[in-house]
Order: structure tokens, then sequence, then C-alpha cells
């Protein structure tokens, strides 16, 4: 069953003042009835003003009774992790997440179904989403390095046609798509994708995705969880290995689908961006195997307890500083409270 876009809430951290995406995601959520949420941070304009946009500066965020908004970090992107939780508390059915440099386009204000019909593929240990969507030699940021070269020359045959739930669903982004340093450094953008059918990638089946242009579904809520020890170029990675997962046990699947708005993209240092990258590049299969190996509990009863699994896993492999689990622990008792608080 379709659920109303407005049933559902955009959320987005920025520093910005109020800018033609901000701008443009505050007029049409106004229009369409849409909770429209702006997690700010230290560099953030004290005099941000945007109608139809719910703004949380620093010292407001502060004042809220979640425990994980007085830990959180200033100047993080994990801050983030607080819109998710103020839209939960709100009674939000679906959470989509979008930055403050990608344009919706008219898709992006669709209904949203947990359930997908689109083309299943397994049998593939890595997946590289976007070639279904491309003619071009592309791959998504957090994809292993070390198996590009296979994942860009080889498409894996289209498997039947499958309607399965898909709490968590990764729009594209045209123009300036989510990519690596090193492919920005290497290869022409622009990019554009083809409008095609959803991929919908089976269990054991990896493929990372992010946090640009993503809808989650009240039942995989708890896996919206960003990580703050790890570099900001692998948090919203990681955090797909873990939830990728998660899902699993659940009878659960990630789905792709085309792109459904325009990036312009911010500026960048890229040598950064690829310094921010090099934990990604030297572990992303690694963690996918740890994750893989680990023995989870089935069913969304124990999401909870899995998530922090796996993160414990991540801390045991190095990857992840122990001091998440503060985070980790305080974030879910504000999820639990303010799911409390839905009724």
């Amino acid at each position: 069953m379709n659920i109303s876009i407005n049933k559902g809430a955009v959320v987005v951290t920025s520093i910005a003042s109020p800018n033609a995406v901000l701008r443009k995601l505050a007029e049409a959520a106004a229009l369409r009835g849409v909770k429209f949420i702006v997690i700010g941070d230290s560099k953030s304009p004290r005099d941000f003003d945007l109608p139809g946009c719910d703004f949380y500066s620093l010292e407001r965020q502060r004042s809220l009774s979640l425990d994980f908004a007085g830990l959180c970090h200033e100047r993080s992107y994990t801050r983030k992790n607080i819109g998710y939780l103020l839209s939960i508390a709100a009674g939000a059915e679906f959470i989509v997440e979008t930055d403050d440099d990608n344009f919706p386009k008219e898709g992006f204000w669709d209904d949203r179904n947990c359930m997908v019909t689109g083309n299943f593929l397994a049998g593939e240990k890595w997946l590289n989403a976007y070639a279904y969507f491309s003619d071009t030699s592309i791959y998504p940021r957090g994809f292993p390095i070390e198996r590009v070269r296979s994942a860009v020359g080889n498409l894996p045959p289209r498997a039947e046609t499958r309607t399965v739930p898909c709490p968590i669903q990764q729009g594209l982004a045209d123009n300036n798509p989510d990519v690596d340093a090193i492919y920005r450094m290497l290869f022409p953008l622009p990019v554009n994708f083809h409008q095609a059918p959803p991929v919908i990638l089976a269990a054991q089946t990896w493929c990372p995705f992010n946090s640009q242009n993503t809808t989650i579904f009240r039942e995989a809520f708890a896996l919206l969880y960003l990580p703050t020890f790890c570099s900001f170029r692998m948090t919203d990675i990681w955090r797909s290995f873990v939830a990728q997962r998660i899902l699993w046990t659940c009878g659960w699947n990630v789905s792709f689908h085309s792109a459904t708005v325009d990036q312009d993209r911010n500026e960048h240092d890229l040598l950064k961006d690829f310094a921010d990258e090099v934990p990604g590049y030297l572990n992303n299969a690694a963690i996918a195997r740890a994750l893989d190996s680990l023995e989870l509990a089935p069913g969304p009863e124990a999401i909870n307890a899995n998530l922090k699994l796996c993160y414990l896993e991540l801390i045991k492999g190095g990857w992840i500083h122990e001091k998440e689990i503060v985070l980790l622990d305080t974030w879910l008792k504000d999820l639990q409270a303010v799911t409390g608080q839905r009724g």
C-alpha cells in the first residue's frame, strides 16, 4: 500500500544559509504538507530563516529532551541522527534523507511504498547497482576498490521480477553522482542515469548505499544510525553495510531506483576526500566479511541488539573507536523514548 508523502519527513543537515536547494525543498514540502527538518551546527548562520523548514540550531538541539543531542560532536555530519529522532517523534512513517546540494526532481515527492517491484539480483557477493542504470563505467562510493574493474566490466544477468519488502531504498543522483574521489580525479562528470526498473539486492549480496537520497521506513528506523568515530566519508557507507547485514535477518532487502535528485555538488577538496576515503579503500570488503560472519538473531524484534553486535564487531576490528558504543546506546535509548511518544 502506498504511503502518502505527507506521512513522511525530509531530513537535511546543513551549515549553509538558505540556498537554492533548501528553498526548493522547503517550498515543495510546505505545498505538500511534508515535515522538513534542517539540522544546523556550530557554523550555521544565527539568523537562519526559511518558511516551510523546521530549523534546529545547535542551541535548540541542546534544549531538546534527547540525551544524544548533548553528546553528539560539533562540526559533525552525524548530527543528522538528531533529525531522525525528531522526525520519528513527529510521527513520520518514513524518512527521506538528502543533502543541501541535491535539487529534488518531481519524482522525489512521490508517495512511497515499502514493497518494491524490481529486478531481484542474487548470486553475486558484490553487485554494482549503478551499472543497471548507466552504460558508463561508474560505481558507487564505498564499493571495494579491488573489485571495481570486474564490477564495471561485467554486468550480471537480470533475474526474475519480484515484489519484496525494501524498507531501505536508495535513490540515485543525476549530474554529479555519489562516486569516490578516485573516480572524480580520473573520469569525467557529469553523468546522468537511465530511467529503469528498481534493482533489489538479495541477501548476502552487497552494495554500498549513501545518505544523499535515501528513504527509510518505520520498521528499519534503528538502522538510520550514523557512526561518529570514523571518517566523514565513511559514516554513511559503513552504516549501509551494518544495515544490509541486519535487513537480511528480517527477510528484508535494500533497493536502488532511478535518480530523483540532481546534485550540484558543494565545493570539495578531492585530495582531502581521498584521504578520508582511504579507510574504506583498505577495509570495506573486510568489514563486510566480518559482518557476514556474525551470528545474529532473526526478526525485527532483534534489530537493536543486532545493531549493537555489529558495531562491537567494527570496534573489535579496529575500524571504529570503542567510544562509539556510548553514542549508540544513547541514541537507541532516545529512539525507544521517541518511538513510545508516537503512541
